[in-house]
């Protein structure tokens, strides 16, 4: 039994200048994120005389269970695309996760596609670094999802608090960050119960060209100079200019009422210093900041939705034979 694991990447700074249209015409984009400590599992295994062995077929498990002799016939596109790379024969396959997966904002096909090429290579006996994993998790997520953006496998398979940098004409580069702004506030996600095609959003977003978009390259730098001089308040401000730009680069970003509402009410309570939604928008998880230690508003805590407290995981793609 092969046991791989992956975070969740959550986005403070940048997303939608790793685009493909955005970066080759501006010739680099750059994002700040962070690997969290909520994760999601894959688990593989060959059985020595059951369905696999006898029945020659694979069984993959998520929301549904497909039970397929032949690879191009598995629905599921991320099991589908990795054991056709690795032209792997019939196994038995389980997805989990920490939290909602589908439409979250946390990249969680990315980080269920690092996961799965983790245990196939693990299973295969092939030696892959862990940028080598995420660059190839890239590459086939774009054969079922074209926009793609480029933050969501390496953001989810290398650990820790980094800036990326991404280039028309080379691989990305990292930049770790210090954390210590970080000990000094608390991060919660809450979760909207709106599930959205981040797919549908960024189209709207490549319409309108990169225009929009540029001044996020300047958010990101700011945002990683209150990070090293762990500077709350600059930070706060940061985030908060952050999300201002990224709705008004599409409607699409706040489309739904309920989600408007919600975010009138984040920016009005005190006990909220900053917050911006994860992902492309219109759904998933809000990302709020507070002081170390203080309690959030009971506005935000009587909206019976779910709010997780969430923290950086230094650790990035795992997988071990059981």
């Amino acid at each position: 039994m092969i046991v791989a694991s992956s975070p969740l990447r959550i986005s403070l700074a940048g997303g939608s200048t790793d685009l493909d249209d955005f970066v080759q015409e501006n010739g680099h984009g750059s994002v700040i994120s962070f690997a969290s400590n909520l994760r999601t599992y894959i688990s593989l295994h060959a059985d020595v005389l059951g369905i696999n062995r006898l029945k020659n077929n694979y069984v993959i498990n998520y929301s549904e269970r497909e039970e397929e002799p032949n690879l191009k016939d598995i629905k599921n596109d991320v099991a589908r695309v990795v054991l056709e790379y690795f032209s792997c024969g019939p196994v038995c396959c389980s997805f989990t996760s920490d939290v909602f997966s589908s439409g979250s904002g946390l990249a969680s096909s990315s980080s269920y596609l690092v996961s799965f090429i983790k245990a196939v290579s693990v299973h295969q006996n092939i030696r892959l670094s862990d940028f080598e994993v995420c660059k190839l998790a890239l590459e086939l997520e774009k054969q079922f999802n074209p926009l793609t953006g480029q933050q969501d496998p390496y953001g989810c398979g290398i650990g820790s608090l980094k800036k990326f940098t991404f280039y028309s004409d080379a691989g990305p580069t990292v930049n770790y960050l210090s954390q210590d702004l970080f000990n000094k506030l608390d991060m919660y996600l809450l979760f909207t119960d709106i599930r959205r095609s981040s797919t549908a959003v960024l189209k709207e977003v490549k319409k309108k060209g990169i225009t929009d978009r540029l001044p996020l390259l300047t958010i990101v730098n700011d945002t990683e100079q209150s990070i090293i001089k762990a500077d709350k308040l600059s930070f706060y401000e940061c985030i908060k200019e952050g999300w201002d730009i990224k709705k008004r680069t599409s409607p699409m970003v706040v489309a739904n009422p309920d989600l408007v509402e919600l975010d009138l009410l984040l920016a009005t309570d005190p006990s909220v210093k900053a917050h911006r939604l994860c992902g492309a928008g219109n759904g998933g998880f809000f990302l709020l900041f507070a002081e170390k230690g203080d309690k959030l508003g009971k506005n935000i805590t009587s909206l019976k939705k779910p709010l997780i407290k969430v923290k950086i995981s230094e650790d990035g793609v795992r997988g071990v034979g059981l």
